[in-house]
């Protein structure tokens, strides 16, 4: 839908055929007044995510706020390739690690779709953690998704128990390419953003961590930026720990995914 149609069905409760269908509908009062103050905010720069509340990511609701990162479409890849390796590691091993999960649209969409994994998902920010609990009990996976407050490894006890698979979105915007982004990304959560001087700070700390969590021949995915490729690469291949195994295009044609392989 255009954004909208995505206002309107949402200030009038309605389906998007009920605004062609029913064109002699009138507007109480209460939802002009919410159109108009929408419209004024979504002119300010302010994502219409935020202002809705909601958005839809891998089929499913979920709720956002300034708090946490907005779902993008491009991450859904980053998903369907978790999807794919967790399938073929089910039998051995069930647990999966996500750092970083902001709304949880990452795990929460992992534990719909594949019932049977054991999922533990951290975030640094206890206001993100409250969005993804919230989620987590809108999509009914509240009993199978852990969160715990970290940064990144940190409150993670690496002798408990490993994961066959670890999953990240890390900031990984240029520090100084922030304040040229458009309007509407800084409007989001800037430590969701903000991946340090050449926008790899977090590949570095996670590509260290996480060979202590994750079990022998696990697995490591990560969405990255443009042209971060190669230098994610080189500090998969400086670690001496990981093998990359495959890299998933966008529908742009650009390198979105990189899976690697622990040993």
């Amino acid at each position: 839908m255009t954004e909208s149609e995505l206002l309107f069905t949402h200030a009038l409760g309605c389906k998007r055929e009920s605004l062609y269908l029913d064109k002699g509908r009138r507007l109480t009062l209460s939802q002009g007044s919410f159109i108009s103050s929408a419209l004024k905010r979504r002119l300010s720069g302010e994502p219409l995510q935020y202002i809705l509340g909601s958005t839809e990511f891998m089929g499913l609701e979920f709720k956002v706020n300034t708090h946490v990162l907005i779902p993008r479409f491009e991450t859904e890849i980053l998903v369907d390739a978790a999807i794919k390796y967790a399938r073929s590691l089910m039998p051995f091993n069930r647990r999966v690690l996500e750092i970083g999960t902001g709304s949880g649209c990452i795990a929460i969409s992992l534990a719909k779709f594949l019932p049977g994994l054991k999922i533990t998902a951290t975030d640094i920010s206890i206001e993100a953690l409250r969005v993804a609990l919230d989620n987590a009990r809108l999509n009914g996976v509240l009993n199978r998704v852990s969160f715990a407050a970290s940064d990144l490894f940190d409150s993670l006890a690496a002798d408990l128990f490993r994961y066959s698979i670890c999953i990240t979105n890390p900031p990984y915007v240029r520090s100084g390419e922030i304040d040229g982004l458009q309007p509407e990304v800084r409007h989001e959560p800037r430590e969701s953003l903000d991946g340090g001087m050449d926008g790899l700070s977090f590949y570095r700390r996670i590509i260290k961590g996480s060979s202590d969590y994750l079990i022998n021949e696990g697995i490591l995915i990560m969405e990255i930026g443009f042209n971060q490729r190669e230098g994610v690469e080189g500090i998969l291949r400086d670690s001496n720990s990981f093998k990359v195994i495959e890299i998933i295009k966008d529908f742009n044609n650009i390198d979105r995914v990189i899976v690697a392989r622990r040993g």
